[in-house]
């Protein structure tokens, strides 16, 4: 049985990433953990330090939590009724990254899927702060649902990649999960700069073909262009439903020259988008 964190903060654009769960996982056996995360607006750290629950606010939006959340599981279970599916609530006086953290090292959880929200006045923009933060920090897949995106079953799914991935990471297994379960294409995008492949990443784009023998894949180059040129210039041309990249580790110094491009394809895309943490970063 999968194990997958829904965090909310029972906003209609949560609850958007609520509901292309419940569908994407019609068919499985899944325990969905539903999530929120409370910090009384009334603390500060003088309060924290001196009385950790004054007045009795931690108490409160304690309760208030859970009984939100029970409102959310009540209205999943009015809308889809899946027997398949099973629901843990948890709330939690925490930060919500730092809490995600926890409760994904104990729940063992397969998946993270959550809403995003766009930036006031840039339409192109859809990730949040919370979400691109979660994509950093965490040791597992995230899911980012775009505000106000209704579901579509991903049959053609777009996996840019520069062949630098190790082939012994454990979450290639969920990508050919995804095509077998909805029968997809999955087209494997690399951008050209006019440098051949080396001998790893020629192993690598074999190990791919291998791998996904028995599933729909085609292997497309993009010349004279960036990652995320690259990447728009496909979605322009084919309908693709569902975007996944490897998040490979980045030094301090590299953030600082380089703004990475899991980062660049995350603010411009706006379909959902699947982050698959490199193995350097699992450790």
């Amino acid at each position: 049985m999968k194990r997958i964190l829904l965090p909310t903060d029972f906003s209609d654009n949560a609850y958007n990433a609520i509901r292309y769960a419940m569908q994407f996982f019609k068919d499985d056996h899944v325990t969905f953990y539903l999530l929120n995360t409370f910090t009384p607006v009334s603390y500060n750290v003088g309060y924290l330090v001196e009385t950790p629950m004054p007045y009795g606010l931690e108490d409160v939006a304690l309760m208030n939590s859970k009984r939100e959340i029970e409102a959310t599981e009540e209205k999943i279970k009015k809308e889809f009724n899946n027997p398949k599916h099973d629901f843990v609530r948890l709330s939690a006086f925490n930060t919500l990254i730092g809490e995600i953290q926890e409760v994904i090292e104990k729940y063992n959880i397969d998946l993270l899927i959550m809403g995003t929200k766009g930036a006031t006045g840039a339409k192109e923009v859809f990730i949040g702060t919370h979400t691109m933060y979660t994509m950093k920090k965490v040791k597992c897949p995230v899911m980012a649902i775009p505000s106000g995106f209704e579901y579509e079953e991903p049959k053609d799914i777009l996996f840019p990649t520069d062949y630098n991935l190790s082939t012994d990471n454990i979450y290639l297994s969920l990508i050919k999960e995804i095509c077998n379960k909805h029968v997809c294409r999955l087209n494997v995008l690399n951008a050209y700069y006019g440098v051949p492949l080396n001998n790893d990443q020629r192993e690598v784009k074999d190990f791919l073909d291998e791998y996904f023998k028995d599933n729909a894949h085609i292997f497309h180059i993009a010349e004279g262009v960036d990652v995320l040129e690259a990447v728009e210039d496909f979605q322009k041309k084919y309908k693709i439903n569902l975007l996944i990249m490897i998040h490979n580790k980045h030094s301090f110094f590299e953030n600082l020259l380089f703004k990475p491009v899991i980062n660049q394809i995350a603010y411009h895309t706006n379909i959902p988008f699947l982050v698959i943490p490199s193995e350097k970063r699992i450790q």
